[in-house]
């Protein structure tokens, strides 16, 4: 695992978007896998700068999205189809057919699950997946427990999960109770993996993914596993990592 500590969330996301504008210029049709949430926002609005100075393209790139949550429409505005359009593919010119989020309002979840995890092989597999880490250690939706063997499946959200997320909504009682996620498995099968974190309040998670023994109970951990990981953060959540005397580059 290469781990990169930026100064501030700011030096953190051009660092991971130098990473992906990279995969995308190397392989222009390139399968990426995307993230939602907090964290991605920020290198998300540097690809955007990069594409609109004529930097970069993504015409011919695909990409698939981790998750989606169950019951809400590409339309509303904490799905994470409306956040990807909202904060990437709209100001980009990938094409819209070439991006792929799971369908929240699937009349029937586990065949959408099913679906997702064909369309990936059909698309010849992932060649840079980006990760966030949530407070609990999760990737994507799975959580702590959730078997390392599984693929695209239907997640019922943890309280912490729940609580972490409501301030995306307006109400805790608003936040959705589950999700459709792409699994350890379809992650770990990534030909390489990007994973990003901000803040002092990831400092001891990520210590522990990263430190720490493979266990179900920390996700993130299993990224132990992979061979080509990247891992890129701020002082602020790489700080416990460097004091265990974990090797870091500036």
């Amino acid at each position: 695992m290469r781990i990169y500590q930026a100064e501030n969330y700011k030096a953190m996301s051009r660092r991971a978007a130098n990473i992906i504008s990279a995969q995308v210029i190397y392989k222009p049709n390139c399968v990426l896998g995307l993230a939602t949430g907090g964290t991605p926002v920020g290198l998300y609005q540097q690809l955007v700068e990069w594409y609109k100075k004529g930097d970069l393209s993504f015409a011919e790139t695909r990409s698939v999205n981790l998750d989606e949550y169950l019951g809400l429409s590409p339309h509303h505005e904490q799905s994470y189809r409306y956040f990807m359009q909202d904060n990437l593919f709209d100001h980009i010119d990938i094409h819209p057919e070439n991006t792929h989020v799971l369908n929240g309002l699937a009349k029937d979840p586990d065949a959408e699950c099913a679906a997702y995890n064909k369309l990936i092989a059909e698309l010849g597999g992932i060649d840079l997946q980006l990760l966030g880490m949530g407070h609990n250690g999760h990737i994507a939706f799975n959580e702590p427990g959730d078997d390392f063997g599984l693929e695209t499946h239907v997640v019922d959200l943890t309280e912490s999960t729940i609580e972490a997320n409501k301030r995306f909504f307006e109400s805790r009682d608003e936040v959705p109770r589950h999700a459709l996620s792409m699994g350890i498995k379809n992650i770990m099968n990534a030909r390489r993996i990007l994973m990003v974190v901000s803040g002092e309040e990831k400092a001891d998670i990520v210590c522990k993914a990263v430190t720490g023994p493979v266990t179900k109970e920390v996700p993130a951990s299993v990224l132990q596993l992979h061979p080509d990981v990247t891992l890129v953060g701020d002082k602020a959540a790489l700080h416990k990592l460097v004091e265990a005397g974990v090797t870091v580059c500036g």
